[in-house]
């Protein structure tokens, strides 16, 4: 039943992105991610958005406006759901190449889809991104972690003192 749920969801999520993609790339925006999970209790679709400079609340609400009723007509959602539109924040995910190259030299924390060298979870700088392979410098050297086994990778924000 998990499997099917996360299918499920991951479908949905995908045909929404192909729908709104081009019209927020009309609209001045890059779609980040695109997320239908079920949550507490209700499903939520929500869209990650960004834009030169960064996005604002005003922002936010003006593509859930432009986007909501279009989605909803188009019918992709059989079930009630609540719509959220949202920026990226200080712990951005890393979900293009674009945006790990954008990366390269940063702190990130990446979650693997099955364990490599005895581990699934890393956190460290990246120091390159070659030929989808993602090379985190850790404390103990500088892993190789290969773009198509990564389930989540994010930016993690670093306080100046």
């Amino acid at each position: 039943m998990r499997f099917v749920m996360e299918e499920k969801t991951r479908n949905t999520a995908g045909e929404v992105a192909f729908l709104v993609e081009p019209i927020l790339r009309d609209m001045d925006f890059e779609l980040v991610d695109v997320e239908f999970l079920h949550s507490q209790g209700r499903w939520i679709l929500r869209l990650t958005i960004d834009r030169e400079g960064g996005v604002t609340i005003e922002d936010c609400a003006r593509v859930s406006r432009e986007l909501g009723d279009l989605i909803e007509v188009k019918g992709l959602i059989r079930q009630r759901y609540f719509f959220e539109v949202s920026s990226p924040g200080l712990d951005r995910p890393l979900k293009k190449e674009k945006d790990l190259l954008g990366a390269v030299g940063k702190k990130v924390k990446v979650r693997m889809k099955e364990p490599i060298q005895g581990r699934r979870n890393y956190s460290g700088y990246l120091s390159d991104f070659v030929d989808g392979t993602l090379y985190m410098k850790m404390e103990q050297g500088e892993v190789p972690l290969p773009w198509s086994q990564v389930e989540k990778a994010n930016l993690i924000y670093e306080f100046n003192d």
